[in-house]
């Protein structure tokens, strides 16, 4: 089994593949201070949960957009697995052809969806991450990632809202029950979640205009169940693409890959 990590800024995904298939999926919070033992014990606890064994991975890839937690994470897995994670960065096969400025600081992240999204879907596509950040790139009608959008994703503004203004409580992301809110809450999350959803879609319509031409289109992160159905462009919800990435990458990097 190869266990694929993605690290996130609000939650650490841990799934485990054999051959395509993914056996199993967890979260744990992102936390800055666990040490290598105790990502040990976390990760023994969850394959144990989804009935697996340490024993069982023969593998590991490790996406991180926090770097103070991957060498404790990758010590951690090393010692209870018994298998050198494999980290992506600079350098690793991707079959990638990027385009930005400098392709040495692509975010781990946006590497592992972009490779999936490649594999899984037509070009042009347009891939979105609806997570803490909420980040929108494209891939060109022969696979090559142009680069994209960065702005504050639905955690960030609620958190900015409350944080910055005197009167407006912190409140959690549920789904918008009206557009015009009566009162504070309702009113945050039609500005945040709805306002969100609007940017997609006109973010959509101007990178197709770039690109010339219609684009697949495919959502992920945790906001992305809660913030696309209020978007009018269809598009696919694929919540594994990051881990799917990931593992094509892993197979890209075997020494008879």
């Amino acid at each position: 089994m190869i266990l694929a990590v993605d690290v996130g800024n609000t939650n650490i995904v841990f799934g485990g593949y054999e051959g395509e298939e993914l056996k199993f999926i967890s979260r744990l919070n992102t936390q800055v201070s666990r040490m290598e033992d105790q990502y040990a014990i976390k990760l023994r606890d969850i394959l144990s949960l989804y009935g697996h064994s340490e024993k069982e991975i023969t593998g590991c890839i490790i996406s991180s957009v926090v770097p103070p937690i991957t060498t404790h994470l990758s010590r951690g897995i090393e010692k209870l697995c018994k298998v050198k994670p494999l980290v992506v960065s600079p350098g690793i096969k991707t079959g990638l052809n990027i385009k930005i400025d400098d392709p040495s600081i692509l975010g781990s992240d946006l590497a592992c969806a972009a490779v999936a999204a490649k594999s899984k879907y037509k070009m042009p596509c347009i891939f979105i991450d609806i997570g803490t950040c909420l980040k929108i790139f494209a891939l060109d009608k022969d696979g090559a990632l142009l680069g994209g959008a960065i702005g504050p994703g639905v955690k960030l503004s609620f958190e900015a809202l409350s944080s910055k203004t005197a009167s407006l409580p912190l409140i959690g992301a549920q789904p918008v029950e009206k557009v015009i809110g009566t009162n504070s809450p309702d009113s945050m999350r039609a500005g945040v979640i709805t306002g969100t959803a609007c940017m997609i879609d006109g973010m959509i319509e101007r990178y197709e205009e770039v690109l010339g031409e219609k684009a697949s289109v495919v959502a992920t992160g945790g906001y992305a169940s809660l913030v696309t159905p209020l978007c009018k462009r269809e598009m696919e919800v694929d919540s594994d693409l990051v881990l799917e990435g990931l593992r094509i990458i892993f197979n890209k990097n075997q020494k008879n890959a």
